[in-house]
């Protein structure tokens, strides 16, 4: 790594749609720290809560979330966005600005932003992570139009890190592997993911683990709850809430976690016989990391979701289910007579994270020469 570029305080911005982006950001913050670099974290809410039980040592500033909300239908999904799209943009200006204070307050010389557009500057290095280089949508001429959009703010930034494999297309497919990648570099770091695949001496029930924006949550929570209650069917429900404090009347075959650290939801979720999730990437790389059998229940609309669901069903490595069309029953019976096959993983590393911190000092000399 060149003299001209010394590292000691880096800033990690996780963005709040879901919970992924901040379990994912679990394995850099721990590279780093084990590197020997002060790691400030800026975040809110739910990830804010779930990263400072990670890193009680680490400084946290509050930078808000985008705050995303789904429609109730999934038809409207599309609309619901396109609705917030103005607010959307006005936070990434915002944050932008934000990002410029924060730079000269707390000295930062390396900003980590996964997914959060406004987090770049010419002051120093920034890094965008992102497995979604393709954002899927019903046609392809407008798949090209956001593409197009997409790359404009990510090219703003110094390198881009993807959460994937390299090779055969890697987990996410076309979403990470493109026929036209963003001009500044792209770099392929493994997959993110904060668990160890173990053995286990047995697998055993049903764990049904939520996540995503609301109200979708609650309505996948909802119904699998009821069809629960109707077949008497035992399951463990991680409900993805970090923050909340109340729990649901439930009856005692249905035991229920709010939310899990990190070892104890690795141990349950390697305990388990199948595991019912959303199709989020980062619960994909996680479920395929442990080699758990999983059935997918995207969310309605969300069309990222749809593709990695039906592309892992095609591979064999998980089986998918609607929510719409969602029965317990029928996901219990269709993942014990799905034959499983895990692929060959690539995770990522502090090897990994070092060849990134390089990548971003032979983009600025490469620069500097043929400036």
């Amino acid at each position: 790594m060149s003299a001209d570029f010394n590292i000691q305080t880096v800033l990690v911005a996780p963005l709040d749609w879901g919970l992924g982006h901040a379990t994912r950001s679990i394995p850099l913050i721990r590279a780093l720290t084990e590197l020997g670099y002060r790691v400030i974290i800026a975040t809110d809410g739910p990830q804010e809560k779930i990263l400072k039980r990670e890193f009680p040592q680490h400084d946290f500033l509050s930078l808000p979330g985008y705050k995303i909300r789904y429609s109730r239908s999934r038809g409207w999904l599309p609309y619901k966005i396109m609705q917030q799209l103005p607010a959307l943009l006005h936070i990434v200006q915002w944050e932008h600005r934000w990002l410029q204070q924060v730079v000269e307050q707390y000295h930062v010389d390396l900003v980590i932003s996964d997914n959060r557009y406004g987090l770049w500057t010419n002051k120093i290095p920034s890094v965008f992570i992102t497995h979604q280089l393709t954002i899927k949508a019903p046609y392809g001429w407008l798949e090209k139009i956001i593409q197009k959009i997409n790359y404009r703010y990510i090219n703003r930034f110094t390198v881009c890190g993807v959460p994937d494999m390299q090779e055969d297309n890697g987990l996410a497919g076309i979403l990470s592997h493109p026929v036209k990648k963003p001009k500044i570099p792209v770099k392929y770091l493994g997959l993110l993911t904060r668990f160890q695949a173990k053995e286990t001496s047995g697998k055993k029930g049903v764990t049904v683990l939520l996540s995503g924006p609301e109200p979708q949550r609650t309505l996948l929570e909802e119904k699998i709850v009821e069809q629960a209650k109707q077949q008497q069917q035992p399951i463990t429900l991680v409900r993805g809430l970090p923050a909340a404090t109340q729990k649901l009347e439930l009856p005692f075959f249905i035991q229920q976690f709010n939310h899990l650290e990190t070892e104890d939801l690795q141990n349950l979720l390697l305990e388990s016989e199948m595991v019912i999730v959303r199709s989020g990437y980062s619960s994909v790389m996680e479920l395929m990391q442990l080699q758990v059998k999983t059935v997918l229940v995207p969310t309605p609309g969300q069309t990222e979701q749809e593709y990695l669901a039906e592309t892992l069903q095609e591979k064999g490595y998980a089986v998918q289910m609607t929510q719409e069309g969602f029965d317990l029953t029928k996901a219990i019976a269709l993942s014990r007579s799905h034959v499983y096959r895990f692929p060959q993983l690539s995770s990522f590393d502090k090897e990994k994270i070092q060849a990134l911190l390089s990548s971003i000092s032979n983009h600025r000399n490469s620069k500097k020469q043929g400036g």
